[in-house]
């Protein structure tokens, strides 16, 4: 069976690294090649690099920082941001990207997740989904680094991205995200009920339990968190860490165990 994935997602803004509080309140962590540096020691399963103000900058991917970001991370390393055709994803992952991740650019342009697949295959292809809930409870997915909301439920949009082809969703909560709140894990189901690709939760952990949780309770087939790997204490103290891979191995579930 397979080991649930542990993914530390790491938020890229400008050169550095950052970490929000439902997607405001940017914390600078340092410099992203000494980060991947220490999960390297970590024997972290795999990263999620993504720039959070390259789309809402109008700008293409810092593929000089990507590339040096890639060459120094011993782990697979999925990219998003600032993606809005197949050549750029082409030039990703001749460079060493695993696989590219699609936020705005999935929502405006739907057939760019079908061109991607059928031209790199399912399995390199992320769509990111950040969900909120409205005023009404009701979730709806947001863009542009959360800063427009769109009039669709994460449930169909994801159903939408499985049918053009995408190989895995990104799932965010932006009302967790930087809370230590644990997940939402009633979005996480929701989605992962209503599609057959692996759903990747991410927003609100705060220890391995949250995540298993996700995982059995959520029906995540894998766990991404920011804080929780880069932070320490009430006063959010910036200390990158990873939990024992022993630890993991015997909390999470294997897939196919639940």
């Amino acid at each position: 069976m397979i080991p649930t994935r542990v993914i530390p997602a790491l938020l890229l803004r400008g050169t550095g690294l950052v970490k929000t509080v439902r997607f405001d309140q940017p914390k600078y962590l340092g410099d992203p090649r000494n980060t991947v540096k220490i999960f390297n020691d970590k024997e972290v399963d795999e990263l999620a690099l993504l720039d959070i103000r390259a789309t809402r900058d109008g700008r293409d991917p810092n593929y000089a920082l990507i590339r040096e970001i890639v060459d120094e991370a011993f782990m697979p390393v999925a990219y998003g941001g600032g993606l809005r055709t197949v050549e750029q994803a082409r030039q990703m992952l001749q460079m060493g990207v695993e696989k590219v991740v699609l936020n705005t650019a999935a929502f405006e342009q739907p057939e760019l997740v079908s061109r991607m697949a059928d031209r790199f295959g399912s399995q390199s292809v992320v769509v990111s989904i950040d969900a909120k809930r409205g005023f009404l409870g009701r979730y709806e997915i947001v863009t542009h680094d959360g800063t427009r909301k769109q009039k669709i439920d994460p449930v169909s949009f994801a159903q939408t991205m499985e049918r053009a082809g995408a190989g895995e969703i990104f799932l965010n909560s932006v009302d967790r995200d930087g809370t230590f709140e644990g997940y939402d894990v009633p979005l996480i189901r929701s989605v992962a009920e209503a599609v057959t690709i692996p759903v990747v939760a991410c927003g609100g952990a705060s220890s391995v339990d949250d995540m298993v949780i996700a995982v059995k309770e959520g029906r995540a087939s894998a766990v991404a968190a920011g804080s929780f790997f880069v932070f320490h204490g009430k006063h959010r103290s910036v200390l990158i860490t990873y939990p024992d891979a022993a630890l993991l191995r015997d909390k999470l579930p294997h897939q196919g165990e639940f």
